[in-house]
């Protein structure tokens, strides 16, 4: 599986959990105004600091989960992308000397 893939999975899985999680904590708080637990003002700011409590910890975990897919791509011993470039960059000069070395036997 294309690694750039799971981790487009992962990413709009978390998007939906926070767009569920704001929809339900929505509804919560709509109740809680209805049953009259809570002034509009007062559920508007609960909702809005239980939202920024879960981004933040929402962040948090995306970023260890990025440490821990880096960290397992390697262990597997996919190269990174720098890595990658730089390998394809001599390839190219080996490339390039094979060729100087073929015309220079060739004339």
């Amino acid at each position: 599986m294309d690694s750039n893939n799971l981790f487009k999975q992962l990413l709009m899985f978390g998007i939906g959990t926070t767009s569920l999680m704001a929809d339900k904590l929505r509804e919560v708080s709509d109740q809680l105004v209805k049953d009259g637990k809570l002034d509009p003002e007062q559920a508007s700011n609960l909702a809005n600091d239980l939202m920024q409590q879960f981004k933040s910890e929402q962040s948090n975990m995306e970023a260890q989960m990025q440490r821990q897919f880096r960290n397992m791509l390697q262990d597997l011993g996919v190269p990174r992308q720098n890595e990658m470039d730089e390998l394809r960059g001599r390839i190219d000069r080996l490339e390039r000397q094979v060729r100087d070395l073929e015309n220079r036997l060739w004339r």
